[in-house]
């Protein structure tokens, strides 16, 4: 059966997470393969590159299906955007790729963005979009600070107890810090850049340096905690809205003109 890629794009607010939850348990993947039964009929499955947790947002998750009939691309996307209303879920782009691509397994890093605003005043246009907190950070602080995570680590501190990673061991090949403009204070922006993650992993770490931007902690306290190998290390998990799944790399990106 042919098969195809899809990028979507989603916002997490309304949904229990990207996995096929309980009936009583909206979820992204099984939004996408309702509308999947829609244009076909029968039981659809699709594999995601990332399983993204509750109201955890995607701008460029990646996931791939096998159909039976043989779909122009830009008319599948189509269609399925149709079925998809009104849930806060997109078809961006769907592609027909090769029958050994696999939106998981194919994938050679994954790249998330944190947003976080910090203002006196309530945010209203990104309410459920960012974390919000009250007081200045300090940039250059939390700079500093994820430095120290950078590289090849075991980061048991920085994952969930729940994690059912055969191995804390991970590679993180990127966090990158941006600061912005926001009306009446700033965004601040965490790009973080790996193979793969932990389970709560990226919430972890960013909580984590936000401690240290506050002034809570310093840069080097960061370097004890992850040499600490323990979860009670750990500063707090940030909340989960500000999080975005933006992009999966492949050894050939299969969306490329």
């Amino acid at each position: 059966m042919p098969r195809y890629a899809m990028i979507i794009d989603y916002d997490g607010g309304p949904f229990a997470g990207w996995q096929r939850q309980s009936q009583d348990q909206p979820s992204v993947q099984g939004a996408v393969e309702a509308a999947l039964a829609r244009l076909e009929p029968g039981p659809h499955t699709i594999a995601a590159a990332g399983r993204t947790d509750a109201g955890v947002h995607g701008t460029g998750q990646v996931a791939h299906c096998d159909l039976p009939r043989d779909w122009d691309p830009f008319r599948l996307s189509e269609a399925l955007n149709f079925h998809l209303k009104p849930l806060p879920v997109a078809i961006v782009r769907a592609v027909r790729v090769a029958d050994a691509f696999h939106a998981r397994f194919s994938a050679l890093e994954r790249r998330y963005t944190f947003r976080l605003v910090q203002r006196r005043a309530p945010v209203t246009h990104d309410k459920g979009l960012v974390w919000q907190v009250l007081n200045p950070l300090d940039a250059e602080a939390m700079r500093a600070a994820a430095a120290h995570l950078v590289g090849h680590h075991d980061f048991t501190t920085f994952r969930s107890s729940i994690c059912q990673a055969a191995s804390p061991v991970k590679t993180l090949d990127e966090i990158r810090i941006e600061t912005l403009p926001y009306p009446g204070g700033q965004e601040i922006r965490f790009h973080l850049r790996a193979r793969s993650f932990l389970h709560n992993q990226v919430r972890s770490i960013v909580g984590t340096l936000e401690r240290v931007g506050a002034g809570s902690w310093q840069p080097e306290d960061v370097k004890t905690a992850l040499e600490a190998r323990s979860r009670a290390a750990c500063g707090p998990v940030c909340p989960p809205q500000g999080l975005y799944l933006t992009g999966v790399g492949y050894p050939q990106d299969p969306f490329a003109d």
